[in-house]
């Protein structure tokens, strides 16, 4: 008589940062368990963090993860950021692997089940990418994605797909590296590229938000394309250093003109050009301080050493 082994059953944790998504947590949460259904050899749980928001999301979280044993959540003292969500989320794991996926469901949860199968062959990080291929987003969010992309990708030393989004799994060695980093501005679109490991980049079609507006303004977006920058590289300290170089070599065209004016005895004029030109040179000085200041604003925060976030209340199996 033969004895067969039963299938080994992984566990999924599933990593839900929400900042004011009370009409998206119920929705959500039934997704999610439609996808498990047809996946029987998988168990999950729903790690949400509430951000510190500010309508319904902590009392629709309290009140789901009474009745429901795989909803757990992190309720944040206030709003530390997506990023720090995250982070949050992954020190909580503790599956085998974990998904890190938005609660607008504009990231669907239906594709969940092909980044498995592509775990399951091999790849320790799948990740997804939107493609601009649907109505629901606007011809400016699309250029300004490309904006953001192309920038991060000019001037850091990583290299992002147009559209990369938070949405991916994660295998619970790389969850554990990346718990292990002590950085204190984190960017994980970045974070996840840089440490390597076998990964896998896989499209998908944003979905119209059910609940809520959107929370990635362009002014956001100029932030996280700075915090991106700034996080990876040191170029633009090279690029400000080029910038003085090349301009004080160009200061010294300006000398044969003076030479000329008091030999031949010009008059001095042109007082706008000499305003302007003040003016450019004075912007640029200003630029260059704000490069250098960012990077010494990165060492005095991370020499602080204060906590990604604080956690005010907690449900965890």
């Amino acid at each position: 008589m033969t004895n067969t082994l039963d299938p080994v059953i992984k566990s999924i944790d599933i990593i839900v940062p929400a900042f004011n998504e009370s009409g998206n947590i119920h929705p959500f949460n039934e997704a999610v368990k439609a996808v498990f259904a047809s996946l029987p050899q998988y168990n999950y749980q729903i790690i949400f963090i509430n951000d510190g928001s500010s309508d319904q999301t902590r009392e629709v979280l309290v009140s789901l993860a009474a009745i429901d044993q795989r909803v757990a959540y992190l309720d944040f003292s206030r709003n530390f950021g997506k990023d720090n969500a995250l982070a949050a989320g992954l020190n909580a794991s503790k599956g085998d692997a974990a998904v890190t996926i938005d609660a607008d469901l504009q990231h669907p949860p239906a594709l969940i089940k092909e980044m498995i199968a592509h775990w399951e062959k091999g790849f320790e990080v799948v990740y997804a990418h939107r493609e601009f291929a649907n109505e629901h987003t606007s011809f400016l969010n699309k250029q300004t994605s490309h904006w953001f992309y192309k920038l991060v990708n000019q001037l850091s030393d990583i290299e992002l797909e147009d559209g990369i989004s938070d949405f991916r799994l994660i295998d619970k060695k790389v969850v554990t590296i990346l718990n292990s980093l002590q950085e204190q501005d984190l960017f994980y679109r970045g974070l996840i590229k840089w440490v390597g490991f076998q990964q896998k980049s896989i499209p998908y079609i944003p979905d119209k938000r059910a609940f809520g507006e959107t929370k990635y303004s362009t002014t956001a977006l100029f932030k996280l394309a700075i915090r991106g920058i700034t996080s990876f590289t040191t170029k633009p300290l090279y690029i400000a250093t080029y910038l003085g170089f090349t301009f004080s070599l160009l200061s010294l065209l300006y000398i044969p003109y003076i030479v000329i004016s008091l030999v031949w005895e010009h008059p001095v004029s042109g007082w706008a050009s000499v305003i302007a030109t003040i003016a450019f040179f004075g912007g640029m000085q200003l630029m260059i301080l704000g490069i250098i200041g960012t990077y010494l604003g990165k060492l005095f925060m991370q020499s602080k050493q204060r906590p990604h976030y604080i956690i005010r209340e907690s449900k965890l199996p």
